[in-house]
C-alpha cells in the first residue's frame, strides 16, 4: 500500500466547516477530506480534525445532524436541541470535550490535525492484514481563543480560506506528516474496549504513530468554478444545449479505496459507505465519477457502463459491446 507514498501523488484536499455561508472560525468540527489520484484508482480519506466522533451507531446520524442544523420553525440555531441530544447520548462526551476546548477553534486550516477517524484494515501483498487508523499532523498547532474566534467571525468570516489561499500563493506550502497506527487481529481480540468504536481513540503509548509520508498543498485551483464547481454542457436530441450547473462537484466517499485498504467492522464507517454514495447520486447523478475532479484519471476503468444521466465520457473512442459475452470454459 505505502508504495504510493514513495512517489509524488497528485491529490485534492477539501476543508469544511459549518453550514454554507457560516464563518470559518465558528466552533464546529472541521471536515478533512483528501482524494489521492493513485495508479490503481482514487482513494478518498474522508475524516475530520478530531480522531473521534459524536456517535457510534449510524442509525443515530440523521437525528444528530438535525440537532446541528436550524430549527425548522424559527430557522435559528437551537442550543437546547443540540445539548439535549448530547446529554442523551453519553458516548458524545469525548467529542464534545474536544469541541469545547481550544481545538474547537483552530487558527485556520493550516494548523490543525487531520484524522481518518475510523478503523480501517490494511492488507499486504501476502494477504496478511492488520487494523489501522490514519493521522495527519501539521508542523505546528495553532488555535484561537473563544474571544478571538468570535471577533474574526464578524470581521473576516472567510478567515481560514483567505489564510490558506494566501499561504499557498506566497509559497508557504501547508504540510502534514502522514502517520498510521497499527493493531493486529490478536491485539484487537485482547483489547478491553471495542477497537472499532469511533467515539474512542487508540492510546499512542500502546499503538505508536508510524510515519509513512507527507502531504503538501502546493497549488490553489486556477478556476474554482471549473475545477471544483463545474458547469456541465449537455446536448439534447434536438441539438439544443442545456446548461446544468452543479455546485460542489468534488465528491468524497469513504467507499473509494484502492487495493491494500479494506473496511473494518466499524459500524459508523459501514453506514457512511452507503450514505455518501447515495448522497452523490442524488446531488451529482450516477456518473459523478466522470467529472474531472472525481475522475480516476490515472487508472481508467474499462466496463460496459456508457449511459445514464449526465454521461459525457465515452471511455475514449471505445466501440466495444455494451455487454460481456457469455464465455464458457471446459
Amino acid at each position: 500500500l505505502f508504495n504510493y507514498f514513495r512517489e509524488r501523488i497528485k491529490l485534492i484536499k477539501q476543508f469544511a466547516g459549518g453550514e454554507s455561508g457560516s464563518a470559518d472560525t465558528v466552533r464546529d468540527p472541521r471536515g478533512f477530506a483528501i482524494k489521492f489520484y493513485t495508479g490503481e484508482g482514487n482513494w478518498d480519506l474522508v475524516g475530520n480534525n478530531t480522531p473521534i466522533f459524536f456517535i457510534r451507531d449510524p442509525i443515530q446520524f440523521p437525528n444528530f445532524i438535525h440537532t446541528q442544523k436550524r430549527n425548522p420553525q424559527t430557522h435559528l440555531k437551537d442550543a437546547n436541541m443540540m445539548w439535549d441530544f448530547w446529554g442523551l447520548r453519553p458516548e458524545s462526551t469525548h467529542q464534545v470535550m474536544f469541541l469545547m476546548s481550544d481545538r474547537g477553534t483552530p487558527d485556520g486550516y493550516r494548523f490543525m490535525n487531520g484524522y481518518g477517524s475510523h478503523t480501517f484494515k490494511l492488507v499486504n501483498s501476502d494477504g496478511k492484514a492488520v487494523y489501522c487508523k490514519f493521522h495527519l499532523k501539521p508542523k505546528e498547532i495553532k488555535n484561537l481563543s473563544a474571544a478571538e474566534a468570535a471577533r474574526l467571525a464578524g470581521e473576516d468570516p472567510d478567515y481560514s480560506i483567505r489564510d490558506l489561499y494566501n499561504a499557498i500563493e506566497r509559497g508557504d506550502y501547508p504540510q502534514w506528516t502522514f502517520y498510521i497506527q497499527v493493531m493486529t487481529f490478536e491485539q484487537a481480540e485482547r483489547w478491553p474496549m471495542n477497537p472499532f468504536d469511533v467515539t474512542k481513540i487508540w492510546p499512542h503509548g500502546e499503538f505508536p504513530l508510524i510515519p509513512v509520508g507527507k502531504l503538501v498543498l502546493n497549488r490553489n485551483p486556477k478556476n474554482y468554478f471549473a475545477e471544483v464547481c463545474d458547469v456541465l454542457w449537455i446536448n439534447d436530441l434536438n441539438g439544443l444545449v442545456t446548461v446544468v450547473i452543479s455546485c460542489q462537484n468534488a465528491a468524497f466517499c469513504p467507499a473509494h479505496v484502492v487495493p491494500g485498504i479494506e473496511f473494518s467492522p466499524d459500524k459508523m464507517l459501514q453506514g457512511r459507505l452507503f450514505s455518501y454514495t447515495d448522497t452523490h447520486f442524488h446531488r451529482l447523478g450516477t456518473n459523478y465519477n466522470q467529472l474531472p475532479i472525481n475522475c480516476p484519471y490515472r487508472a481508467r476503468a474499462h466496463n460496459t457502463q456508457r449511459d445514464g444521466a449526465a454521461t459525457f465520457d465515452n471511455q475514449g473512442e471505445r466501440t466495444l459491446p455494451m455487454h460481456f459475452r457469455d464465455v464458457r470454459h471446459k
